[in-house]
C-alpha cells in the first residue's frame, strides 16, 4: 500500500517541471515574470481553498472543545500514556483532526521548494528562450537575485510583517502553543531565507497578504460552531433521574405496604363497674 502512494507522488523535479510550464504560459498573457509569479501564488491559494476550509473548522472544532480537552489533561496529567490515549479518544468521538490546522501550509511546501528550484537556474534555463523582459519586481528586486541584496532587505521587511500578521489572524482559533509557534517561525527564518532569490519572497509575501486577507473574510462571515452542550457537576443525568424515580417510587409502596399502622378495636362501655 506504501509502495503505491509513494508511486502516484511525483517527484520534485516533475513538480519543477510544471511550475516552469505554469510560469511560461503566465508569463504570454501578462508579459512580466514577477507578476507571472504573483498570478502563480493566487491559483496556487485558489486550488488550496478545499484544504484552507477544513483548517477553519478544524481551527474552531478545537476552540470549542477546548475546556473538555484542558479537563481531560488535567484528569490524567500524571500518565501521559493515557492522557493521549483519552484524547485520540476524544478526537475520534467529536470528529477532531488536529493535523488539518497544518494542510495547506504542508500542501504549500512542495511548491515553494519547486519553485526554489525554477529560479535557481532561471536565468539559464527560460530567459535564454523567452526573454528577460519582467525580472523586476516594483522596479526594487530583481526576482533571480538573493533577497539581501539591493532592496531585497525591505521586501523581507515587509515578508516579516505580513507573515506575522497573516499568523496572527488565522492562529486566534489555535492553541496558545501552536499561536507562539507560528508567531516565532517568521523570525526564526530570517537568517535561512537571505540567500534565496526574491521571486520567492515575491511568492511567499503574495501568500501572506492572500492568508491576512482571508483571516479578514473568515472572522467577519464565517459561522461559528455551537459549542458542546455544557454539563453541570451536580447534575444529574436524565436516565439516572428516571432510575432514582422509579426506585423511590418502588421503594414508598413497599413502605406503605410494610409500615400500615395496625387498627385497635376499641371495647365499647368502657369495662365494668365495681
Amino acid at each position: 500500500m506504501i509502495l503505491a502512494v509513494l508511486a502516484t507522488v511525483p517527484p520534485i523535479k516533475q513538480l519543477e517541471q510544471l511550475m516552469s510550464w505554469a510560469l511560461i504560459h503566465i508569463h504570454d498573457v501578462i508579459h512580466s515574470w514577477s507578476w507571472s509569479i504573483v498570478a502563480l501564488t493566487i491559483i496556487v491559494r485558489m486550488l488550496l481553498v478545499p484544504l484552507t476550509v477544513r483548517q477553519i473548522h478544524s481551527m474552531q472544532n478545537l476552540q470549542a472543545h477546548a475546556p473538555e480537552m484542558k479537563a481531560l489533561q488535567q484528569k490524567y496529567k500524571q500518565d501521559r500514556k493515557r492522557q493521549n490515549e483519552e484524547l485520540m479518544k476524544f478526537y475520534r468521538e467529536n470528529n477532531i483532526n488536529p493535523a488539518a490546522s497544518c494542510l495547506p501550509l504542508v500542501a504549500q511546501i512542495p511548491v515553494f521548494i519547486s519553485l526554489f528550484y525554477v529560479l535557481k537556474d532561471f536565468e539559464k534555463e527560460i530567459l535564454l528562450q523567452h526573454g528577460v523582459a519582467g525580472v523586476e519586481w516594483l522596479g526594487l528586486v530583481n526576482i533571480t537575485e538573493d533577497t539581501k541584496t539591493a532592496w531585497g532587505p525591505l521586501l523581507l521587511v515587509v515578508y516579516v510583517l505580513s507573515q506575522l500578521t497573516s499568523s496572527y489572524l488565522m492562529s486566534q482559533q489555535m492553541q496558545k502553543a501552536q499561536r507562539v509557534l507560528l508567531l516565532v517561525l517568521p523570525v526564526a527564518f530570517i537568517p535561512f531565507i537571505l540567500n534565496f532569490p526574491s521571486g520567492l519572497m515575491i511568492y511567499w509575501l503574495t501568500t501572506n497578504l492572500w492568508t491576512t486577507g482571508q483571516g479578514l473574510v473568515t472572522r467577519r462571515h464565517m459561522p461559528k460552531p455551537l459549542p458542546p452542550e455544557k454539563r453541570s457537576s451536580r447534575a444529574v443525568p436524565k436516565a439516572e433521574q428516571e432510575e432514582a424515580k422509579a426506585e423511590t417510587a418502588a421503594d414508598g409502596k413497599t413502605s406503605a405496604q410494610r409500615g400500615q399502622p395496625r387498627r385497635v378495636r376499641r371495647k365499647k362501655g368502657g369495662g365494668a363497674r365495681r
